[in-house]
């Protein structure tokens, strides 16, 4: 790695760790940062899921110690979001590196969109069943085992429709996608597709940011995180489909 690579992913981390504990998205920026920094598609998607790791278990111990209580409620959620993200990571990995490159490109208008337009979270209005909470828990276990980008905003919503008050809700959303992560890294390490030293490089920024991102949106610099990630984020899938 060359040292403008380092200072990117650093950068680009600390953006994104932010902006996650705000609500959710930032794998959109530092999957492409990846690729950018000369770390192939399916390896950057891979590479990025240990800063994930690292971060969302922070966010899960800093949620216990403040006494939320998730970890009681999450059964249901978790179950079928380990089986879809199985089958999520598995189907990933198999495409090459230039068809993941362009799927991904592709996958980061609609988490624009998202971050742009967040999915309301809905208190009130009837409670899916249990049924409807394990099917739609399973595809976002696919979509988050596959992609992960933009997850984090998907899960919140849709899990105050399964009933979860936004407190308790936000500490399931960090307990999924840590669970999602654990279950996907060690497909992506089988299949050679981390590289470490960008990988850990980028864990140092995601882990501070992450823990920096809560004293920034409440001081209200939600919006500079989110209007930067923005940006970069259009930019970088502009040059993963091509057009530039």
């Amino acid at each position: 790695m060359q040292g403008w690579e380092a200072v990117l992913l650093v950068v680009g981390g600390l953006f994104a760790g932010g902006i996650n504990a705000v609500a959710g998205g930032g794998s959109s920026i530092t999957v492409p940062l990846l690729v950018l920094a000369g770390v192939p598609g399916n390896a950057a998607n891979g590479s990025n899921r240990v800063g994930v790791l690292t971060s969302n278990a922070a966010s899960a111990a800093s949620f216990k110690r403040l006494g939320v209580e998730g970890f009681a409620h999450a059964g249901p959620v978790i179950g079928p979001v380990v089986a879809g993200s199985l089958v999520g990571s598995i189907a990933i990995s198999r495409l090459t590196d230039s068809a993941f490159e362009t799927l991904f490109g592709f996958l980061m208008i609609p988490v624009i969109i998202l971050s742009i337009r967040k999915p309301r979270a809905q208190l009130d209005g009837p409670v899916w069943s249990r049924t409807t909470t394990v099917v739609v828990f399973f595809f976002i276990g696919i979509y988050g085992g596959a992609v992960q980008a933009g997850v984090g905003l998907v899960l919140l919503a849709a899990l105050t429709r399964a009933g979860f008050d936004l407190v308790t809700a936000n500490h399931i959303k960090v307990l999924v996608t840590l669970t999602v992560t654990a279950v996907a890294l060690p497909i992506f390490i089988y299949n050679g597709q981390i590289d470490w030293i960008p990988a850990l490089v980028l864990a140092s920024g995601f882990t501070v940011g992450g823990w920096l991102g809560a004293k920034v949106a409440v001081r209200g610099g939600e919006r500079l995180i989110r209007n930067v990630m923005l940006v970069a984020t259009a930019v970088l899938a502009g040059k993963l489909i091509g057009f530039y």
